[in-house]
C-alpha cells in the first residue's frame, strides 16, 4: 500500500502468534509519525474487532489480537485497505503541558557531562532545552513516560556506559536526540539532566488515562530553583488552559 501524496508505504509483518507490526515508511517523517498514530488510534475504536489494541511508535504499530476471535491474516487484509491520508486534514494540535525542572546538581547529575559533549556552558544547555516545545511522539515503557523530541543541540548525546539502576521519579534525561520524562523510578541509560516535582501519574481518575499526556501534546520546560522545587513538590502534572 503507497500514498503517492506523502510517498509512505505500509509494510506488514508477523510478531508471533498474537500480534503484527505494521511499519510505515516514507520521506516526510513528521507525516510517518502522523499516519502511525492515526492507524493506531483507527484500529483501537474496534473497527476490526473488540479484541485489537494498537501501540503506537514512532514509525510502527504493533497490532495484538485474541487469535481466538480473529486472525492476523483478517486483521492485516483490513489494515491493507486502510487510507493513509484518511483524517489527515482533520488533526489538531495537542495540549500544551508546562514542566517545572530543577536542573542540575543531585537533580540532574549529568547537565555537566551534557553541557561538555555539546560544547556550551551549562546556562545555555538550559536555555536550548527550555526554547522550544517538545513534541511528544509516543508512550514508552515503563509507566507511559513521555518519550520526545530532544533540545537543539548539534551533536547527539551518547547514553551512559553502564544504566542506572534507579533513577527517580519526574526525571528529564536525554540521548541521542530525545528527551524523555518517567513518571515512576525505573533503571535507565538516559543522561538524567534535571528533575520536576509534579506528580506525573493519575490516581484520581475514572478513565484508562494513567498520565495527563498523550502523543501529538508538547511539553515546555521551565527551570525552577530548589526552593520552587520544594514548593511545588507532588502537585498534579496538568495541561495548560489558555484562556
Amino acid at each position: 500500500m503507497t500514498d503517492t501524496r506523502t510517498a509512505t508505504t505500509v509494510a506488514i509483518s508477523p510478531c508471533g502468534d498474537a500480534a503484527l507490526r505494521v511499519t510505515v515508511d516514507g520521506t516526510d517523517t513528521d507525516r510517518v509519525w502522523a499516519a502511525v498514530h492515526r492507524l493506531a488510534g483507527w484500529l483501537n475504536h474496534g473497527v476490526i474487532h473488540p479484541s485489537v489494541t494498537a501501540v503506537p511508535t514512532y514509525d510502527a504499530v504493533l497490532v495484538e489480537f485474541d487469535p481466538y476471535h480473529t486472525t492476523g491474516e483478517r486483521i492485516a487484509s483490513h489494515i491493507r485497505s486502510w487510507d493513509t491520508t484518511a483524517g489527515e486534514d482533520e488533526e489538531s494540535a495537542g495540549a500544551v503541558l508546562d514542566v517545572p525542572v530543577l536542573f542540575g546538581g543531585e537533580a540532574g547529575p549529568d547537565l555537566d557531562w551534557v553541557a561538555e559533549v555539546v560544547g556550551l556552558p551549562v546556562p545555555k544547555v538550559v536555555d536550548l532545552v527550555c526554547a522550544k516545545e517538545h513534541l511528544i511522539r509516543c508512550l514508552g515503557g515503563p509507566a507511559a513516560s513521555a518519550m520526545m523530541d530532544g533540545p537543539d543541540f548539534d551533536v547527539p548525546i551518547p547514553r551512559l556506559a553502564t544504566p542506572r539502576l534507579r533513577v527517580p521519579p519526574g526525571a528529564v534525561s536525554v540521548a541521542g536526540r530525545q528527551a524523555v520524562i518517567g513518571p515512576v523510578a525505573a533503571p535507565s541509560g538516559w543522561r538524567q539532566i534535571g528533575r520536576t516535582p509534579l506528580d506525573i501519574l493519575r490516581t484520581d481518575t475514572d478513565t484508562d488515562t494513567v498520565v495527563p499526556y498523550r502523543p501529538g501534546d508538547r511539553v515546555r520546560f521551565l527551570p525552577i530553583d530548589e526552593a520552587a522545587y520544594a514548593e511545588l513538590l507532588g502537585a498534579a502534572m496538568r495541561p495548560r488552559h489558555d484562556d
